[in-house]
């Protein structure tokens, strides 16, 4: 007879488990990080701040938070604000440099400049040293323009000459790279003189008539059916290239990128490079490209826009259709004349120039932009898109071996 089986009494149940409180240091970092989020003052969140904390806390006030209060832990006015006193605001620049890494001092500078209209304290030096240098702030100092006083251009020159150098480190060694390489590629031709054979291209183009004898052991012959050389002499001139600028004051950012990109690119012997600035009337500033700084003082930001008269004049320096390529940098906005700015870029489509519309070159993401433009020049095989620094150079790779341009997911054209 089988036995019945043993059972066993069910566990008792559990009672649910509660969350264990957090340690009493984790909860305190916790009301510290809120409370500089917030700010106010301690009666919000129950935590008082000292030290590095509380100057922090007055320094993201100064900018971001309104209104006289006072605060109870320091007895000091909160969100006062940084007022007109430049010495006020040369000690909140340093403030924030000690607190905050460059990439936060370089947002709160620009936010100060637009919310606070401290544009024109950067007209004295004592402000410039204080502040850290980055593409917006040459954007504003590019703004200001012939208000900048003489006293204060050497300053500001200095600060212009450090982003660029930034820029440069950035940009020049793959720019160089890989529109070098493009050029080279460009101009090989099946049918070169001896002298311009590119030999190493040569074989690994034949291998495929490679033919061994038989007892050869390995001494084999590779016969070159076809040749791949240069057309012409290394260091000749093989294709050319138009930076268009849109100057008005919404592309500062794009007009300082390209100014350094023109420098680059006017660097390699074998690309003609010309840089054109333009708002309702147009200025050739090629002469300048040797040095970027002279470049961007050269430019005006601000005013109004005329695309086609801009188009006219790059038409009217196009020598080599099949070898040039057009790159207009604006937002489309277009305050001349609309069909004639398209009839320029079909022209010189049809006549084999190499046309790309860039609605910015910066690292700031899709801009505002005129849309049914950026749709025209798409409908005419012009692509217009947003292009950040480090694409630009595969985008330029592209358009000088006429092959398809890397074009960002999120085009906008």
């Amino acid at each position: 007879m089988t036995p019945a089986p043993q059972t066993t009494p069910d566990a008792p149940a559990q009672p649910p488990a509660h969350p264990q409180p957090a340690p009493p240091q984790a909860a305190e970092e916790r009301l510290r990080r809120w409370r500089l989020v917030l700010g106010g003052d301690a009666d919000g969140t129950g935590c008082r701040l000292t030290g590095r904390d509380e100057a922090m806390d007055r320094a993201l006030a100064a900018l971001y938070r309104g209104g006289g209060s006072t605060a109870p832990e320091s007895g000091r006015p909160r969100g006062a604000g940084l007022g007109g006193s430049a010495p006020q605001v040369a000690r909140w620049l340093g403030d924030i440099r000690e607190y905050f890494p460059t990439s936060v001092v370089q947002v709160m500078q620009q936010d100060a400049i637009e919310r606070l209209g401290l544009a024109q304290l950067l007209t004295e030096p004592e402000m410039l040293e204080a502040v850290e240098p980055d593409v917006h702030l040459v954007g504003t100092l590019l703004s200001l323009g012939r208000a900048l006083p003489e006293t204060t251009r050497e300053t500001a020159r200095a600060v212009v000459r450090a982003v660029v150098a930034q820029l440069e480190r950035r940009i020049a060694t793959r720019t160089r790279s890989l529109v070098g390489g493009a050029l080279d590629r460009s101009a090989r031709v099946n049918r070169p003189r001896h002298r311009d054979i590119d030999w190493d291209r040569t074989i690994r183009a034949n291998l495929k008539n490679y033919i061994e004898p038989e007892g050869a052991q390995g001494h084999g012959t590779v016969v070159p059916e076809r040749l791949v050389g240069y057309a012409r002499a290394a260091n000749a001139v093989r294709k050319e290239v138009i930076l268009c600028i849109d100057q008005s004051g919404s592309m500062a950012a794009s007009v300082v990128h390209s100014s350094v990109f023109g420098a680059v690119l006017a660097s390699m012997a074998s690309l003609r490079t010309r840089l054109v600035v333009f708002d309702t009337a147009v200025v050739d500033l090629t002469e300048q490209l040797a040095d970027p700084v002279d470049v961007l003082f050269g430019v005006q930001l601000g005013g109004g826009t005329d695309i086609n008269r801009a188009l006219a004049y790059c038409q009217s320096r196009i020598t080599r259709p099949a070898d040039t390529v057009v790159v207009l940098i604006s937002d489309l906005y277009e305050g001349g004349i609309r069909d004639g700015m398209l009839k320029r870029v079909a022209a010189m489509k049809a006549a084999g120039v190499q046309f790309i519309a860039l609605l910015a070159l910066s690292d700031e993401g899709a801009p505002a932009y005129d849309r049914s433009h950026a749709a025209a020049l798409a409908a005419l095989g012009a692509p217009a898109f947003a292009c950040t620094p480090d694409l630009f150079p595969e985008v330029m790779a592209a358009a000088i071996q006429k092959l398809p341009l890397p074009v960002p997911e999120d085009r906008t054209g």
